[in-house]
Order: C-alpha cells, then structure tokens, then sequence
C-alpha cells in the first residue's frame, strides 16, 4: 500500500518509571526527516533499484547512517545480509490452447491471458493438462473452508477465482465480508495449489474484487521479474497465471457446465470442486539472470532481555530507471519509500539518545519490496533473530509529506493487540485510530509486515491515512488522489520543497517510536486475535 501518513517533533522527556528511576525518551528529527530524504530521492541515487549503482549508494548511506547513529551492525559483524534472487524474464507462447470440447478454444496472450513461472528453468509448460474448477482455491481451517476436499489435483491445473467467499456475500461475518483475507490474495491461491501439487493454477480476474483492471494484470506480469533464487523449492507450479472473465466464460462455455452463476456457486458451503472435461496447453520460456541483493540490518542491543527482539521495518528500494514520462525517467520514489526509510532512521536515532531498552529493538532497511516483498520474505524464511523471540514487527510505507493527520489508520484492523496498543498512545497524541477505508483491496497483504506476519509475529502497519489535522477528510482524500494519479509508481514521485512539510511525518514516527519503545520496556506480548489468519501460527511456536 502506498498512502500519505506523518510526525510531530516533542521535546526529549525525562519522567519517572514505576520503580522510580529517571528514564530518557527522546523524539524523532523533522530535519533528520527532511535531510534524509532529500538525499534518498534524489536523482544521485538513481530510483534506487536493486542490482544498480543506486542500491550500493542506498545500502551504503543506510550502513553509514547506523554507524554515525550508534547502531551495531544487526547481522553478526555485518550491517547487510544479502539477498540472492534470480531475474526471469517471461515469454509465454502466443497462445494457450483448451481442448476437449466440441472445438478448440484459442486464448491470445496479453488479450486473453497472461502466464509465468517461478521456477527457475529456461522452459516451462503445461501440456493437455486437465482443468479442475476449485472455487476460491482456499483451505481455511478456522472458516472450517476447504475448497480442495476430496480432489486429486496432482498434475492438474486448478481454475480459481481471485478473493475470497466473504467479498459480496452482504454478510459481514462470512469470512470477514467486504475485507479481503490472506485467503483472497493471489499470492495464497498459487501457494496452495503448488502445495496441492497441481501443476497449473489460472485465476479468474475481475475488476472489483481484484481491486485493479485487467491493465494492470497485463503489466505486471509481463517481462522481467525478481524472484527469490529458491530453485529448490519443490512447492512451485509449472505455469501460473490470470484469465480474463470473458476468457473464463468461453472456457465454461466449452465444458458444458451451466457456469452462469459460478461466482454464487463458489461461494456456498456446498460447493464441490469438479473437472471441466477439458485440457490446457501452454508454455513459458525463461531468459535468467542471477544477482545478490541486501538487506540492511542495525540494533540496539537490550539491557535486560537482549534475546528478545522489536522489529522496525521499511523497504529502501524503489523502481529506478524506467520508461521517461514527461520526459523525466528516474523513478525518485520520494514518498515511496524515502518516507518510510527516513522515518525509520529517525526512530533509531530517538532511541540511540534514550535509555537504552530493556528489550533488543532491530532497524531493518529491505530489499525488493517492489518486486513481490521480496527481502522481508527472505528474512522471515531466514531469520537472523528467533522467530519465537520476535515481539512484534512495526512496518512503515509511505509516510505523508502533507501535515499532521488527525486519524492513524490501521491496515488489517481487528487483526492484533498492537492495534490496541496504537490506540492508546494515539489518544496520547489526540488522535483516534480507523479501520483501512479500503479494506477490500488487502493492502495487509501489500507491504512487508505481511511476511512477518506470514511466520507468527504481530506487525503492524498504521499511517494516518484520512482526516488531516486541521484540513479535514476531503483534503486528504484529494491529495491522496492527486499522489495516486500523478505520482505514484512514476518519475513525478519526487520530493518538492516547496509543498512538503515534515511535522506530520513527525506525528506518526513519534507514534511508532511510542509503540516500540513502549514493547521494549515491558513484559507485553501482543496476541493475534480471535479470527485472525495468523493466530494458529503463532500459538503452534510459542508465547
């Protein structure tokens, strides 16, 4: 998710704690806000793309910025841990052919349907594979939801449809209604059906409850991609892709099967997966490319629990040089995500000049999140810290440049008791916390809490996203348009003098600074709640 969020800069506080000792809590910078990000987007760092001359200017600012702060280096004597990835670059066969029927159906690629691997392999294919229709593709345990009961996928390829039940049930306690879980993420339903062993798996797209139009399908999941280098991985499908609607009626059509309702169909506890009668062909051809990225990782050690561990996260990259718009093709990514990064080196310098916690708090600058979360997904699979020993995880993407924002919107409300501890110190700051307005588009599953999240830990991500201080809710929306139209994921997202003000930036790097130093100085260990996705995972570890 990229929205606007903030920061207000309060003097260093020194208060009394409970066993009575002078205690020093310091503030989070709008210079040190400014100053860094004026350097992270500026045109010297190039968009800030992994593999380029703009990640080793990035990774190397972060190190030196750790160092003069006073962080140890996070990753033994290292401030790095690297990243291997491979880049593939995907050419699909002009066609995908379903036979079976009373005559061939043809798809056209880009028109029709858009097909990749992540299977690092010069070709991949899947050849008169029989189509299995499987709803939403989802087992959901505690929904007491398993869309794969009973059927033999092994070398199929499954036909799913992209959310979940809940999306337009009009029953806001199926599943959780309008907002979307990790169940309905496209990510999920490609890792399920691996697990299931089918060789394909081919997602219905449209519009509303994908949250995007098949344009962005279509770009996306064209050319070249950054993937984890995980050749080993033996949860992975031959081919994975998207049909269009129109592509998947002409498939229906061709079966046989009265489909006209398929979306209500899925949708019932009845629900029964079942063969189409027919077969896909296609193939995809991989030009690949192997690099080694980073992630930047600095910490304070704890003065009494050092093994257990804050996570500070924020993703440092960007999309660097690209296709010139109004002819500017460096990808700047000031508010995406200089803001977050340079939010996060504010906190770590508030807490370099507080008393030192008693828990270890850890700043991690990742790799790759443009590309799929790629460097938090690699840390979360190789941990530097224990995953058990992990208190919490607090994210920040996108922190607003526009002033001061009366609200403090959670992304994934109603997921985790850290939403109630941001709840607290937001009314500390005379604020009040909101749902994500925009729940159906899973922006949880959109930024890289999600892949601590994925693991057990508690994260949260919160920016104030809807009501500014003083200008009120349309302001915000209007601005927020304006970034999103304009700027965003362009050359235009460029950090302007003229027009950003730092203090509300200030406000949210305060509150986030208040909610980790808060984990850090206590015995709290936040609890997924009841209903959340991830509460099973974290109980089957620990604590």
């Amino acid at each position: 998710m990229k929205k606007i969020g903030l920061l207000l800069v309060i003097s260093c506080v020194i208060y009394s704690c409970s066993t009575g000792s002078e205690v020093t809590k310091a503030s989070v910078s709008e210079q040190s806000l400014k100053s860094h990000i004026e350097v992270l987007s500026s045109d010297d760092f190039l968009g800030r793309k992994p593999f380029t001359d703009g990640e080793t200017k990035t990774i190397n600012y972060l190190r030196e910025q750790f160092e003069t702060i006073g962080l140890e280096p996070g990753n033994g004597n290292s401030y790095f841990q690297e990243v291997p990835m491979v880049e593939l670059t995907a050419l699909p066969s002009e066609t995908m052919t379903i036979s079976g029927g009373k005559s061939d159906v043809v798809l056209n690629v880009s028109e029709d349907f858009v097909a990749y691997t992540e299977k690092v392999e010069a070709l991949s294919s899947i050849e008169s594979s029989e189509l299995v229709f499987a709803g939403y593709g989802i087992v959901a345990p505690e929904y007491g939801w398993n869309d794969y009961e009973g059927l033999d996928v092994k070398g199929k390829t499954v036909v799913v449809l992209v959310n979940d039940p809940g999306f337009a049930s009009g029953d806001s306690t199926f599943f959780k209604g309008e907002t979307m879980t990790y169940y309905g993420r496209w990510t999920y339903k490609y890792e399920e059906a691996a697990r299931q062993g089918a060789a394909g798996c081919l997602i219905i797209h449209e519009t509303v409850p994908a949250g995007y139009p098949w344009l962005v399908v279509r770009n996306s999941w064209s050319g070249a991609s950054l993937y984890l280098d995980s050749s080993n991985d033996s949860f992975q499908s031959d081919i994975i892709g998207w049909i269009t609607r129109d592509a998947a009626i002409k498939i229906f059509e061709a079966s046989g099967k009265d489909m006209k309702n398929y979306g209500e169909m899925s949708r019932s506890r009845d629900f029964k997966p079942f063969s189409l009668g027919l077969n896909a062909t296609v193939s995809v051809a991989n030009e690949i490319k192997r690099d080694v990225s980073k992630n930047v990782i600095a910490k304070i050690t704890g003065s009494k629990k050092p093994d257990e561990y804050i996570i500070y996260s924020a993703h440092w990259d960007h999309l660097g040089i690209g296709p010139a718009i109004a002819s500017d093709s460096i990808y700047n990514g000031a508010h995406d995500n200089a803001t977050g990064i340079a939010t996060m080196l504010g906190i770590a310098e508030a807490f370099s000049k507080s008393t030192p916690p008693e828990r270890t708090v850890i700043f991690l600058a990742v790799t790759a999140e443009e590309q799929g979360l790629l460097g938090s997904k690699h840390y979360a699979e190789n941990p530097i810290y224990p995953v058990e020993k992990t208190v919490a995880n607090i994210n920040m993407d996108g922190i607003t440049y526009i002033g001061p924002m009366k609200d403090l919107t959670i992304i994934g409300y109603g997921q985790s008791e850290l939403e109630d501890l941001a709840e607290e110190l937001a009314k500390e700051q005379g604020r009040y916390i909101i749902p994500d307005q925009e729940s159906g588009k899973g922006y949880f599953f959109r930024s890289d809490h999600f892949n601590f999240a994925k693991v057990g830990i508690p994260a949260l991500y919160a920016s104030g996203s809807y009501e500014h201080m003083s200008k009120g809710v349309e302001f915000y929306k209007e601005k927020n348009l304006e970034y999103l139209s304009t700027q965003y994921h362009r050359p235009q997202d460029e950090y302007d003098p003229e027009t950003w003000v730092f203090d509300g930036m200030a406000l949210d790097g305060q509150l986030m600074y208040n909610v980790g130093w808060r984990l850090a100085n206590s015995e709290i260990w936040p609890r997924w709640k009841e209903g959340s996705e991830f509460k099973a995972i974290r109980e089957s570890g620990s604590n």
